[in-house]
């Protein structure tokens, strides 16, 4: 695993504090679970100060977790035992577990962003008006008014399914081609 259990709990912490599925009924069960099985790690009276209602949950969690990683990695390792009983789901979205689990998906590891990859921000329907727009003067270019029209019946055909702007251009084009 590399990490110890204390060190994993004290980056799982600020999720667990900010996790909504760990309902102060949750939390009961997971000391409940540390006190009656391991009661070297979570005493009576240890139990009772975090199970205080009066307490909101976040703050009782953070406490006991804070409690536990000065218990030693013992402690620690007994309660992902106790969540992973208790809260499955909890216990596999946690960032440990999803780290340790899939080191290479890009949703879990740290973002790298180079800045030099990020030639716009405008999207592809602006690369492919700038292409079209390249390609129309590239064939302008390439081909003289001769050779363009003589094919100014192609021309106007193009032009019915273009905007009107552009569907004027090619129209004025070949009429001028047709004149001369």
């Amino acid at each position: 695993m590399g990490d110890s259990f204390r060190e994993q709990l004290l980056e799982d912490t600020v999720f667990l504090r900010a996790e909504q599925r760990l309902d102060t009924e949750l939390v009961d069960k997971l000391i409940l679970q540390l006190n009656r099985i391991y009661p070297q790690i979570l005493t009576d009276k240890e139990a009772t100060r975090f199970r205080n209602l009066d307490v909101p949950t976040s703050v009782r969690l953070g406490e006991l977790l804070t409690h536990l990683q000065g218990k030693g990695d013992e402690a620690c390792r007994e309660f992902y035992r106790a969540l992973h009983l208790h809260v499955e789901e909890v216990y596999y979205s946690l960032p440990t577990r999803l780290r340790l689990r899939d080191p290479l998906n890009p949703l879990t590891s740290p973002q790298i962003h180079s800045q030099g990859s990020v030639l716009n921000d405008r999207g592809p329907l602006f690369f492919l008006g700038c292409f079209g727009f390249a390609v129309g003067i590239a064939f302008l270019y390439y081909y003289d008014e001769a050779k363009v029209s003589g094919g100014s019946r192609a021309l106007g055909m193009a032009a019915l399914g273009l905007k009107r702007k552009a569907q004027e251009v090619l129209i004025w084009y070949t009429e001028e081609g047709i004149m001369k």
